[in-house]
């Protein structure tokens, strides 16, 4: 029997075979972990995707949430600042009614002086032989002159005992400019700490709800978002836009306003006002208008009558025509006048003069005309008779928008950054298993090849975000209608943001690398 001979060195294919089969079970593992590694790669890459978009999506949501803030806060400057423009048109209005009360006693002692006259020249006619009947009317003349200045006196002490209220209203309707104003500071205020932290006033709640786990907006991009809201408002501090107005020039804004927005009555009361054969005066009491046409016989017509009342820089130029400048309102005043004829029912004599009361409220406590009238003192402050930042409770002061010609500035329109962090990966493989440990850092040792490593989540996100707060009136030409703090039409939205505002906010937050990487031409952001 033949055995076959086997040379040294020789493998047989069975023994070819086992060794082939150990070679696919390496490999095969080493298949399997990569594989696996992708596999932990990809829900690593997809945790830390929906963790970016979450991210984004919050610092959106911030940005446009403070911009809103601050749109509301603005919207609501407005209103009050036509509350306070209509307080000066009530205090206005409380001035002209006083006038038109103060001239009733001026009007009778317009009509004493008439009759006087015609007792100076029936006496003169009385000194003549036979002129007995002179002298009669003289008397009766005397006797109508009398009963005028009577009736002066009376309508003097009705006035001083109205005063004492008129003066609580001025106090009172000065008191409430404060008070709107102060209710203004505190919404700036307010808004200011929302814009500059990003949790206050509500906004807390928006993180608990969409990113529990995100950072606090930076200190340093809050005051950003602070300067360019304290750059909306004209007196605020403000850096990188244009300077503030003088105090006189606010002053002057609100004068206009409030003069311009006064009713017809206040402003302009003349010839319109006066009806009947006797032209009397519509406005005036009834029972004024009997008295005085009782005590003159119905011998008498107002031959002219006018008032006004407005803001003025003095109480002279009550009856001056508007005025680009110069007029700060320093003081509200109002003055009736005008002219009373009387008829002598004997030999047809006829006299005529002229009546004139005036009213006005100012620091030093105002005055009144007639003096018999007069009584207590009406303190008026002066509209923004202080500046914005030292006018938090007195003063008379308003909010007005500060305006920037350059359209890199939205023209004084206040933007609102936001810039937060966020972690990318959870940190607890018992929560996230595909991190694989703690750091989410693998090592792998080849032999010869050294030592490699591999990291399988970034350790942090970062978002950045712009708003817009803008003004827009409704209607088909409302972008034509200037940025301003009487008309409640600020809105908010999301806004692009350039390399440049990128740049800035980045350095604020302290990311040095992003806002080199923001420098680059061409990186989209």
């Amino acid at each position: 029997m033949r055995l076959p001979l086997r040379l040294p060195g020789s493998v047989s294919a069975r023994a070819r075979r086992r060794a082939q089969r150990g070679q696919a079970i390496v490999l095969g593992a080493l298949s399997f972990l990569v594989l696996a590694l992708m596999v932990t790669l990809s829900f690593n890459l997809a945790h830390a995707l929906r963790q970016k978009m979450g991210l984004q999506q919050h610092s959106d949501a911030l940005a446009y949430s403070m911009a809103v803030l601050e749109a509301r806060s603005l919207n609501y400057y407005a209103v009050s600042n036509r509350g306070i423009a209509a307080s000066y048109v009530a205090m206005n209005s409380l001035h002209a009614y006083m006038a038109a009360a103060s001239v009733t006693g001026e009007m009778m002692r317009a009509s004493e002086k008439n009759f006087k006259e015609f007792e100076r020249i029936e006496y003169l006619r009385c000194a003549c032989k036979g002129c007995y009947e002179h002298c009669l009317h003289a008397r009766e003349a005397a006797q109508t002159a009398a009963d005028f200045a009577r009736a002066g006196r009376s309508y003097d002490k009705r006035l001083r005992a109205l005063e004492s209220s008129f003066n609580a209203a001025v106090r009172g309707v000065d008191v409430m400019v404060d008070n709107l104003h102060a209710s203004q500071r505190e919404a700036h205020t307010q808004t200011l700490q929302a814009i500059q932290d990003g949790r206050s006033q509500g906004l807390n709640h928006l993180a608990a709800e969409t990113a529990p786990d995100v950072g606090a907006l930076p200190g340093a991009v809050g005051g950003l978002n602070a300067n360019e809201f304290n750059c909306a408002v004209d007196g605020m501090s403000c850096r990188g836009s244009v300077e503030n107005a003088s105090p006189e020039a606010l002053a002057r804004v609100m004068t206009e306003i409030s003069n311009a927005t006064r009713s017809g009555w206040p402003a302009a009361r003349k010839a319109g006002g006066l009806e009947g054969g006797t032209r009397k005066p519509k406005y005036l009491h009834q029972d004024f208008l009997t008295e005085l046409e009782n005590i003159a016989k119905r011998e008498y017509r107002v031959t002219s009558h006018e008032g006004t009342a407005k803001s003025v820089q003095d109480k002279g130029q009550v009856n001056a025509g508007g005025k680009q400048g110069g007029n700060q309102g320093t003081t509200v005043a109002a003055r009736e006048e005008g002219t009373i004829q009387n008829t002598w029912r004997y030999h047809g004599l006829r006299s005529s003069n002229d009546y004139d009361a005036e009213v006005w409220s100012d620091a030093n406590g105002g005055g009144h005309t007639p003096g018999g009238a007069h009584s207590g003192s009406h303190t008026f402050e002066g509209v923004n008779a202080n500046a914005l930042s030292g006018c938090a409770r007195s003063g008379n002061c308003f909010m007005k928008f500060r305006a920037n010609p350059s359209s890199d500035r939205d023209w004084g329109q206040p933007r609102v950054y936001s810039y937060l962090t966020r972690p990318l990966r959870v940190g607890d493989p018992r929560k996230a298993p595909w991190e694989l440990n703690a750091s989410a850092r693998i090592q792998l040792t080849h032999g010869a090849q050294g030592t490699g490593s591999l990291t399988l989540a970034a350790q942090e996100g970062v978002a950045l975000s712009k708003a817009l707060v803008y003004y827009h009136r409704f209607g088909a030409n409302g972008w034509r209608e200037a940025p301003n703090l009487f008309s409640p039409y600020w809105r908010a939205k999301l806004h692009p943001i350039s390399p440049d505002e990128a740049v800035e906010v980045l350095e604020a937050a302290g990311n040095t690398d992003a806002s080199r990487l923001a420098k680059v031409p061409g990186v989209s952001l």
